[in-house]
């Protein structure tokens, strides 16, 4: 068996078309563009990366951007007045503080202080609630992203057993709660699971959402399961690696996400379509 690869780069493409395409209808009509506000805090150059990736995507769907670099220095006060103003301003549908924030910043009060209703990240405890208690609104943008991708395939996956590798609060617990919404079986592992191996072996679907390079072996993919490798890591040669041992996996699986070029594009599209979510849900009256 050959797995089908999930493209996400050419998914994620389409999408953002099919929302160019409504903004131009949203400004036809007179209205004004979605707005997305973007803090990055400090210098780190990975999210320098990926704030730059945002931007190029905002500006090809026709979004209003407003991109605030404060310096590293800044007080949790002084974030939190950012946060404030923007959360005030009624050109401003989403709010993205991209993390890891410095250490002398409390995360949590960060995440707390954007309005739900501009939480395009899906990280405030009011969506992530909303989620548990299947009423989402705006979601967590990764499980958001891989759960297009499943569907994508056109696999009816209610019924299925789902294997979800790594329990954060941003990826691997709402993507477990994403898996039950649509009818599956969802088992969870961590660091503190014996046997991995096992409960991957009988999953369905597999996805592995961890950042340690060749953890789940080819050959303990069940044959034609899905399996979506969230992890990335750089290794010292600047090659980008997976969780999943892909070329063996591929094997065996029956569909498959590459990495690069599969979850990632999916997470920031999915942060796209939830600011034009956020616009005409809450903030178009």
């Amino acid at each position: 068996m050959t797995a089908t690869i999930i493209d996400g780069n050419a998914l994620s493409a389409s999408i953002r078309e099919n929302i160019r395409a409504k903004v131009g209808l949203l400004q036809q009509a007179g209205k004004r563009p979605p707005g997305l506000a973007i803090i990055l805090v400090g210098t780190d150059e990975a999210s320098h990366v990926y704030v730059r990736g945002k931007r190029r995507d905002c500006a090809q769907v026709g979004f209003k951007l407003d991109a605030r670099y404060p310096d590293a220095s800044i007080t949790q006060d002084d974030l939190l007045a950012m946060i404030s103003e923007l959360n005030e301003d009624q050109s401003i549908d989403g709010i993205l503080v991209q993390l890891p924030l410095p250490d002398h910043i409390d995360n949590l009060a960060i995440i707390e202080a954007i309005h739900p209703d501009k939480d395009v990240d899906g990280f405030h405890p009011y969506n992530v609630g909303r989620l548990v208690l299947r009423h989402p609104g705006l979601r967590p943008c990764t499980p958001m992203g891989v759960m297009r991708l499943i569907r994508h395939t056109g696999v009816k996956i209610r019924g299925m057993d789902a294997t979800v590798i790594g329990v954060s609060n941003h990826v691997g617990r709402p993507m477990g709660l994403e898996l039950l919404l649509a009818g599956c079986t969802v088992a969870a592992t961590h660091k503190f699971t014996s046997n991995t191996q096992k409960h991957v072996e009988g999953a369905d679907i597999v996805v592995s959402a961890v950042g340690i390079p060749g953890l789940i072996k080819g050959e303990w993919i069940k044959p034609g399961a899905i399996v979506i490798d969230v992890g990335l890591t750089r290794g010292k040669n600047g090659k980008l690696h997976g969780d999943v041992e892909f070329e063996s996996a591929s094997k065996r699986a029956g569909w498959i996400t590459p990495v690069p070029g599969g979850v990632g594009p999916m997470t920031r599209v999915s942060m796209l379509e939830n600011t034009l979510y956020a616009m005409e849900t809450f903030h178009s009256k």
